[in-house]
């Protein structure tokens, strides 16, 4: 598949999974919760980058530096690869 948005140096770009909107037991939790950090799936990766590849599901930070952009109806997230807090099995 390929992506329209190729990052550069230590970028990834990620799509976003949905946030939780309920917990496990039935709560549902508000809008303010889902603000924390997220999870997504790496679509790309600049060639810089070692630590992780496409396909994995990675926890990040929400800050001010990653850049959100739509192409062809889909959204996509750059972030630096510093903002990448862990990956998840």
């Amino acid at each position: 598949m390929s992506i329209p948005v190729q990052p550069l140096a230590e970028y990834v770009v990620v799509q976003a999974e949905e946030a939780q909107t309920k917990t496990a037991s039935g709560l549902f939790l508000p809008s303010g919760a889902a603000e924390k950090p997220k999870v997504a799936v790496v679509v790309a990766v600049g060639p810089e980058v070692t630590a992780v590849q496409v396909g994995d599901r990675v926890l990040y930070k929400n800050e001010y530096e990653s850049t959100t952009v739509k192409v062809n109806g889909t959204e996509y997230t750059v972030i630096f690869h510093k903002n990448i807090i862990a990956t998840i099995k």
